[in-house]
């Protein structure tokens, strides 16, 4: 045995200290943004079943959630809007008083230094749930573009401070940019949806967010999750249009894509941890299959070591805490 030569890895794992000391993918609560959802009407806090956890919000008892967001140590979230009454153009979305514009405003009246990202998207207004305008059954996509501009605008004046655009349609990014530049806002950024699948990860948020699209799925729009190239092509597109972040969602399923855009653009890279990530490992911890608290971080730092450098997930609050003991 004396005359093997090998090299010796383990000598870098023999203590917690030392493993600590040369561990080369971090965590920190300033890398989550917490999505949180608003809806209409007073005294609301609404449990979403398929999301243990999550829930739904009146305009009344929002600083409920955001004020256990900021005592956490969580610096930003995301606002998603519920609407009561939706049309086929989704007007309640660029409506300078609808639910989305109010919960900015009041979230931002209440913590200034909060960062709030609009989700900008229509289809939790339109009443058909699809991201554009729909016409004899095709979504259009030139004309939901000037309809997703004037929502951006309007989320902005309302107080956010990052647009993220959500909807897959081409030249998104260029129309909201173009938008936000003629109505004077041209240091607000934008956080685009650039690498957005077309996955079935995403049906608990649509319990959250009352967006099933009423006929048909999002796949002429959203991404064929067998593809690995385009996904290059998207994220390529976006940068020169203008945005200032790339998402990839969803994230887990998608860690090779990650590095991908990671390797290839020179901008903040964004998991999208979704719906259906959260809610697996949720319903796995309630019967009491695995241990929540190793998997949710382990899953993290997955996505981090795989290029993400900011990490949207309904995990925050948890991770928040569990990181900061």
């Amino acid at each position: 045995m004396k005359d093997l030569q090998f090299k010796r890895h383990r000598r870098l794992r023999n203590s917690s200290a030392l493993r600590s000391m040369v561990r080369e993918t971090h965590l920190h609560v300033e890398d989550f943004v917490y999505p949180v959802f608003v809806v209409e009407g007073e005294n609301k806090k609404n449990a979403v079943a398929s999301m243990p956890g999550v829930y739904q919000f009146s305009l009344d008892r929002i600083h409920e959630e955001i004020q256990e967001v900021v005592d956490l140590g969580i610096q930003s979230v995301m606002v998603f809007g519920v609407p009561d009454e939706k049309d086929a153009v989704g007007t309640g979305a660029y409506h300078d008083h609808g639910i989305t514009q109010e919960a900015i405003r009041v979230i931002k009246e209440k913590f200034p230094e909060l960062l709030i990202i609009a989700d900008t998207c229509l289809c939790e207004y339109t009443d058909h749930g699809h991201c554009g305008v729909v016409e004899n059954g095709k979504i259009l996509n030139d004309p939901s573009l000037d309809l997703l501009a004037r929502t951006a605008v309007s989320q902005v004046k309302a107080g956010a401070d990052i647009i993220a655009p959500s909807n897959m349609m081409d030249g998104f990014v260029a129309a909201i940019r173009e938008g936000l530049d003629n109505a004077g806002y041209e240091d607000i950024p934008i956080m685009s949806y650039a690498v957005k699948y077309s996955s079935a990860y995403y049906g608990p948020f649509r319990d959250a967010a009352n967006s099933t699209p009423q006929f048909g799925d999002r796949k002429t729009y959203q991404m064929d999750p067998a593809n690995r190239l385009e996904a290059l092509r998207e994220a390529e597109s976006d940068v020169e249009e203008g945005a200032d972040f790339l998402i990839v969602k969803p994230a887990l399923s998608y860690l090779d894509i990650m590095r991908d855009v990671k390797n290839n653009f020179n901008l903040p890279v964004v998991a999208y941890n979704v719906s259906g990530e959260y809610s697996m490992i949720k319903a796995a911890a309630e019967r009491g299959w695995i241990n929540e608290e190793q998997i949710v971080l382990e899953t993290l730092t997955g996505m981090k070591r795989a290029g993400a450098d900011i990490i949207i997930t309904y995990h925050a609050k948890d991770a928040a805490r569990w990181l900061t003991r």
